[in-house]
């Protein structure tokens, strides 16, 4: 399965430019105002697309400023696809959240080992100096696919031509490019050059200290050690109309402050800790002693700002990034992790191949995908960062919409659609989930025949994996998980079937991807719960005609070679000598078969989903059926009862998939590249079971 640690032209996204036929370029070049975190993630991004990056950074230095700040799951699995892993950098997990009020009575206390199971990337604390100079090192290190990225500092861009891609600096030189993407902060010179973009920041109300103090100093204060004592705790005092939040860094070593207060001294200027502690003057004693622990060279109070959402974020070759597209509040940690979305929204729609005329309208991709939700998660920062008030602060209001999203997923997936919409004469045939299919169409008359006496040999493999990347395969928005985390199971099971009267004795053998833990919602709003299959490998033509023309499932044909040993079960797929699947059991032990009926699902599944799509003939881009379609598990196994005679569990299991190239799979690459992604995370079981009869999936019938 797929395990590749940055984005590429084999980790989903296609080589040509645009599916348009054209071939691909040689890369672009691309200028990058500002090198803080959201545009030195961009530049690694782009970087390992094939394109030319030049960053331009104003300071001397290209240093980052601040304290430490958050990387939750959204955010953290896109640095890990980079190969950037926060722990190597001393950040330290997200364990607990704790709320008083001001005078330290415990509001809430939540253990967060539970909703991490939840999430496919952990939620690190992390100082911010560590991770900038870890991006900084990746952007311009020799190693790693592409040319290493340009750091040109002490380069304050003066204007901007954005049809032309051009910086102009204050020096005078112009530095041009195919593209110009403006990342360069609240204070954005480039923002004024979109349509719109002529609006100022404007003040929030409040302002916030900064600083840190060293775990051991609190930890050696009886009175302050309660509040150092546990790892990765967050904690957060609320007042009326002012707050203390404190979280640790640098592998728990620090303790990090941010003190949100009603706006008191002008942004980014030197504070004291007099100040601080009268700000501060009505909370609890002990707090006040933690604040007084305040490192004096760290201590600084800022302005939040804020600012009127932008009618757009491009113009011609330029695009705007992070603060300078969407300024954030800091209530709920997101403004560096949406940074980082825009950045890999950029890399999945300036794809490798990109040409220089492709420019603009990519950009205006970009944007449709990713305005809305960076809109929406800076507004959830607003409310969260209201004073008190009947309404209570939750600070995880929003962590299930803010967490359980991966943006190189989404956007690739929508890039992928966006390429599909600009062909609307191509025939479209199951499996929908895959996009237009590139085989003919076939027929079967799917006469009923009795299979009491087949006998049936099914090899499963049952795998944790990303909720991300197998929505993406849902063909329509009436299909979705039933819990929000975004870690998924699913798995690949291999069924051989014999003696079967309709095959004139015969058999044939078929294996397919089952997604557990879907929800159909019908157009009453009733939900049913079930398995989804995407695609169905058959090694025989007559099952695939018979099952994508009665009963809606998505066959398709492929070799299944299966060596059965005493210890052992191996599976090799292929098409016409090209192989591109093996699923391997190993360690097989006999074991009672109890109750197990030989099916395949999830808890409490209550059958499998499957989408039928048939094309309308003359009419290409239109469709004469398009539903989904469903197999009840207790209403089939009253048609022909299966009886399991024998389960082997294995010891062991894996799984892996080749795409190869459209010459050696000219009509499957583009299903095979989709399985290929899909990452095996833990594998939960494998087993072989075998028994007698097999039912024909009669009881089938249309969702809707």
């Amino acid at each position: 399965m797929a395990s590749s640690t940055h984005p590429s032209a084999t980790n989903g996204l296609p080589t040509t430019a645009n599916g348009n036929g054209k071939t691909v370029s040689h890369g672009l070049d691309i200028v990058i105002i500002g090198a803080g975190i959201g545009g030195l993630t961009a530049a690694i991004y782009l970087r390992y697309q094939g394109h030319r990056v030049t960053v331009l950074e104003q300071s001397r230095f290209a240093n980052e400023v601040g304290a430490a700040m958050h990387l939750a799951p959204n955010s953290n699995g896109l640095l890990r696809r980079i190969g950037i892993f926060a722990e190597r950098v001393n950040a330290n997990l997200m364990e607990h959240v704790t709320e008083y009020d001001a005078e330290n009575k415990l509001l809430r206390d939540v253990d967060l080992a539970e909703p991490n199971k939840l999430w496919q990337h952990p939620w690190h604390l992390v100082h911010r100096v560590h991770l900038h100079e870890e991006l900084k090192r990746h952007a311009t290190s020799p190693d790693g696919d592409g040319v290493p990225v340009v750091l040109r500092t002490s380069s304050r861009v003066a204007d901007i031509d954005a049809a032309s891609a051009t910086a102009t600096l204050e020096s005078g030189e112009r530095v041009h490019g195919d593209v110009l993407i403006g990342a360069d902060g609240v204070h954005s010179t480039a923002r004024p050059k979109v349509p719109g973009g002529d609006i100022t920041t404007k003040a929030s109300g409040k302002s916030a200290f900064r600083f840190l103090v060293p775990r051991e100093v609190a930890m050696n204060d009886p009175l302050t050690a309660q509040f150092a004592s546990r790892n990765g705790q967050l904690i957060i005092w609320y007042g009326q109309d002012r707050r203390v939040i404190m979280y640790p860094c640098d592998s728990n070593r620090q303790l990090n402050f941010v003190c949100v207060h009603p706006k008191e001294e002008k942004w980014n200027t030197t504070a004291n800790k007099i100040k601080l502690l009268e700000v501060y003057k009505n909370f609890d004693a002990s707090l006040l002693a933690l604040l007084n622990k305040a490192e004096a060279e760290t201590l600084k109070v800022w302005e939040l700002l804020d600012m009127d959402v932008l009618p757009t974020w491009v113009e011609g070759r330029l695009a705007l990034l992070g603060d300078a597209a969407h300024p954030f509040l800091p209530h709920q940690g997101q403004g560096a992790g949406c940074a980082m979305e825009d950045a890999a929204s950029l890399a999945a729609v300036l794809q490798r191949g990109t040409t220089a005329e492709d420019v603009p309208e990519r950009l205006r991709l970009y944007e449709n995908i990713r305005m809305q939700r960076a809109n929406r998660v800076q507004e959830y920062s607003r409310l969260a960062g209201r004073d008190l008030g009947e309404k209570k602060l939750d600070m995880m209001e929003y962590t299930n919409y803010n967490f359980g999203h991966d943006e190189w997923d989404n956007s690739t997936n929508l890039f992928r659609k966006w390429g599909w919409a600009r062909k609307p004469h191509l025939y479209w045939r199951m499996p929908v989930s895959f996009g237009p299919f590139p085989g003919p169409r076939q027929t079967f008359d799917g006469k009923p025949r009795t299979a009491t006496h087949s006998t049936f040999t099914t090899a499963s493999i049952k795998f944790k994996t990303s909720r991300t990347l197998l929505q993406n395969l849902f063909p329509s928005p009436s299909f979705r998980f039933k819990t929000p985390g975004t870690v998924a199971y699913a798995s690949f099971s291999q069924t051989t079937l014999n003696k079967m009267e309709w095959l004139g004795g015969s058999g044939y053998r078929h294996l397919g991807l089952y997604i557990h833990g879907v929800q159909y919602v019908k157009d009453n709003g009733d939900t049913v719960d079930g398995t989804f299959l995407p695609v169905l490998f058959e090694s025989l033509t007559d099952p695939i005609v018979s099952g994508r023309e009665e009963l809606g499932m998505p066959k398709l044909y492929c070799s299944i070679d299966v060596w059965r040993r005493e210890k052992s079960y191996r599976i090799q797929t292929g098409w016409q000598g090209a192989n591109f699947g093996s699923l391997v059991l190993e360690g097989l032990t006999e074991v009672d078969p109890g109750e197990d009926k030989g099916t395949i699902g999830g808890e409490d599944d209550e059958g499998i989903f499957a989408y039928k799509y048939i094309p309308s003939v003359g009419e290409r881009g239109k469709a004469d059926v398009q539903h989904a379609t469903f197999v009840p598990h207790a209403e089939e196994s009253k048609v022909v009862p299966s009886r399991v005679e024998k389960v082997y569990q294995a010891r062991k299991g894996t799984v892996s998939f080749d795409p190869l190239d459209w010459e050696a799979l000219p009509t499957l690459h583009h299903v095979i590249s989709r399985l290929a992604e899909i990452p095996v995370y833990e594998v939960i079981s494998g087993k072989v079971v075998e028994g007698v009869g097999v039912p024909d999936v009669s009881s089938a019938r249309r969702m809707d």
